[in-house]
């Protein structure tokens, strides 16, 4: 007993011994890219890059790592890998060559062969081996490979990961054509704290790095940087020296200080998740200012101030219970001082000189209605290939007719459609585009239109993205699709059409609202009339015609995305719906709304467990269809031999009853429920009988029972999409 129990402490301190160097053998990686002030959006856009590339050559490289983070702040970009192996792992790759009775001649000397294979793979003679294959046994060149050590390794993969960055715009800003979103002033590089020695566009990696350009303490900070020895130590220089490098931290705190702050100003913040990033990537050390306005621009609209803070300041807004506007706004510094006041008051001035600009415009631009700025648009481009933008509101104004036709409120739409455009020509959404719409519907209803006008104006911008809502009123919806038909309509008449990812005019955002409007409108529209009336009145005003685009396609792939991204159907399931629809079509029909119905129930007929069995069986008999290429679907009952061609006959013959009133009351469910029911006499049929039968007739009789199951399930869907294991 005593010696069992000596044996176990042994074997537990060895274990500790083992463990306690495996983890000495691991080690931290700190990199640092300082920088001068990146633009805020950059930002993330450069953490997410580097963490990816940062994950995808760590992992081309065999280096094996614990957790991975990225910080960042205006002036600096940061990984860090916890739990880095010391080196690479070893790997051993094999190369096949010349056949061993080919590599020796007959006094076992290697051959010209033998000896050009280990020239190309640059090896000795040793590293070759003999592998016995199923042709026999052959020449194998084997190299082992144990890998870098990892601070070696890191001297190449460090500087990689830095030009892997990439932005939206670049620079070259030194000698060494070095390519950056701004100019590169320092690198700190640290392994299990040694310093990676390298360079990039001139600049040596250490391990100083900087704190915040006003916060930060005097002397070693302002010329020669901070020392840092490792991970820790550089969190706790950067906190000392007023930097919060993480974004999470920055984004909490910035959240805790506006609510504070909205709070003792009486109001409550007005939600704005794009400024909040602005905030957040624009400051070191963020610090949050309470500021007030003279009450008397609040006779400006609610949303032109809140443009202008926004915009021109990057001030959030304060709002009452109501939702209306406060006379405070609260500011987002990089400064903490004891006596914030001089702040407070220099942004109260820049935001008052800016709120008396947008009070000017407001007020300015109603001396004038929308009805006496239509005419003008004639002196606005719309595009060099599609005239002006009064031409564009003449087609609107038609295409919102023929779309009241069967949607209903044509005069509401077409006053609507003739004032959409007029407030471009307004100072207001010259100094604040993101106001277009708007504007044009406050002005509406300063010049006397009806509530109902002013909301369609006002809204027919939306939806903006995905994420954004649709318009409230049935004449904006219809407003909105009309536009969107009219540009879509418009720009694939003259050719220009997206290619790639290139898409400089929106189209594919066009085509997404033209989506969204119909599906979640709803909207009864018939798409493929409805665009080709639109594309006529562009021919119509003399522009030529520049290419042939299938436009339908184009708003069929826009409805892909919005089903996968919407309602996570399967790829096979929305491929079987919206292939036999883009040949209907060809006919003059595309309901997206019943699109969408019939992929709701395809999607949930999936998951029952006789769908795919039933699938392995459809899938044979079209196979069979489509190999005969056989198009007749006459049955003589007459030359059935089996029960089991009788029940199938009986069966089809059930379904084609029932299925074309499912299919009229658009009953999908009802209908593919009509097709399950099928599975086991389609089953029975291929078990029971032999359709390559030597008796022509009986051949001919069988092909024609499979080719009516081909064409029952095709007035459904196009099944041979659907993806089935077994099929």
């Amino acid at each position: 007993m005593a010696v069992s129990k000596q044996t176990a402490r042994v074997k537990r301190k060895s274990t500790k011994r083992k463990s306690s160097a495996t983890a000495a053998a691991l080690g931290d990686l700190l990199f640092e890219i300082g920088t001068e002030e990146l633009p805020y959006q950059f930002v993330p856009l450069a953490l997410t890059s580097l963490r990816e590339s940062a994950e995808r050559l760590f992992k081309e490289h065999r280096l094996t790592h614990g957790p991975m983070r990225v910080l960042g702040t205006p002036r600096r970009i940061t990984l860090l890998i916890e739990a880095l192996a010391p080196r690479q792992a070893p790997v051993v790759k094999e190369v096949m060559g010349p056949s061993k009775a080919v590599a020796y001649d007959a006094s076992g000397n290697a051959t010209r062969a033998l000896l050009g294979f280990m020239t190309g793979q640059q090896i000795e003679q040793q590293d070759v081996e003999v592998r016995q294959t199923p042709k026999g046994e052959y020449m194998c060149a084997v190299k082992r490979d144990p890998g870098r050590p990892t601070t070696e390794a890191l001297s190449d993969l460090l500087p990689q990961l830095v030009t892997s960055l990439t932005f939206p715009k670049s620079m070259r800003w030194n000698e060494t054509g070095v390519k950056f979103a701004r100019p590169i002033r320092w690198l700190v590089a640290l392994y299990a704290g040694r310093v990676i020695k390298f360079q990039v566009a001139g600049v040596a990696a250490g391990n100083r790095t900087w704190g915040h350009r006003f916060l930060t303490g005097s002397g070693r900070s302002s010329g020669q940087g901070m020392p840092v020895k490792d991970v820790k130590s550089y969190l706790k220089v950067l906190e000392q020296h007023g930097v919060v490098p993480d974004p999470g931290t920055r984004r909490a705190m910035i959240l805790t200080q506006l609510e504070a702050l909205a709070k003792s100003g009486h109001g409550s913040l007005h939600p704005d998740e794009d400024l909040l990033a602005q905030a957040i990537y624009t400051v070191e050390y963020p610090q949050a200012i309470l500021g007030t306005f003279n009450p008397q621009y609040l006779s400006v609209p609610k949303e032109v101030l809140m443009t202008a803070m926004k915009e021109h300041q990057g001030f959030f807004s304060l709002v009452k219970k109501d939702g209306s506007l406060l006379p405070a706004f609260i500011s987002v510094t990089n400064m903490k001082l004891r006596d914030m006041r001089l702040i407070q008051e220099g942004n109260e001035r820049v935001l008052a000189a800016r709120l008396a600009d947008a009070k000017f415009f407001f007020d300015e631009d109603r001396k004038m209605t929308l009805f006496d700025r239509v005419e003008k648009l004639n002196g606005v481009t719309f595009h060099q290939k599609l005239g002006t933008l009064y031409q564009k509101t003449e087609r609107l104004m038609k295409v919102v007719d023929q779309l009241a036709d069967t949607l209903g409120h044509r005069d509401v739409c077409r006053r609507a459609a003739q004032l959409s455009k007029a407030d471009l020509l307004t100072g207001i959404v010259g100094e604040f585009p993101t106001l277009q719409g708007v504007m044009g519907g406050e002005y509406a209803r300063h010049d006397g239109n009806s509530p109902e006008v002013s909301a369609a104006i006002a809204e027919h911008y939306l939806p903006k993205a995905m994420e954004s809502g649709l318009p409230k009123s049935s004449a904006g919806k219809i407003l909105s699709l009309a536009d969107r038909l009219d540009t879509i309509a418009a720009f694939f008449h003259v050719g220009i059409v997206p290619t790639g990812s290139e898409d400089p005019l929106g189209l594919r955002r066009h085509a997404l609202a033209v989506v969204r409007l119909i599906i979640e409108g709803p909207l009864a529209v018939n798409i493929v009339e409805a665009i080709r009336y639109a594309k006529d009145l562009v021919a119509q005003q003399g522009f030529k015609t520049g290419g042939s685009a299938d436009f339908v396609e184009f708003i069929a792939d826009r409805l892909r995305y919005y089903v996968r991204t919407v309602h996570s159907f399967r790829e096979d399931v929305v491929d079987a719906i919206v292939k036999p629809a883009l040949q209907h079509a060809r006919e003059g029909t595309f309901d997206l709304i019943d699109l969408l119905e019939r992929m709701k129930a395809l999607q949930a007929v999936t998951t029952r467990t006789e769908f795919d069995p039933l699938m392995v069986g459809f899938k044979r008999a079209h196979r069979l269809v489509e190999k005969e290429k056989w198009t007749k679907e006459e049955v003589d009952p007459g030359l059935f031999q089996h029960p089991a061609e009788s029940e199938l006959a009986k069966m089809l013959l059930e379904a084609k009853t029932l299925l074309p009133s499912f299919l009229a009351a658009s009953d999908y469910e009802k209908a593919l429920n009509t097709l399950v029911r099928m599975k086991p006499v389609i089953d029975n049929f291929f078990n029971g009988v032999l359709v390559n039968a030597e008796d022509e007739r009986l051949r001919a009789n069988r092909l024609s029972l499979l080719c009516a199951v081909d064409r029952l399930f095709s007035r459904v869907a196009d099944f041979s999409q659907i993806s089935v294991q077994g099929a």
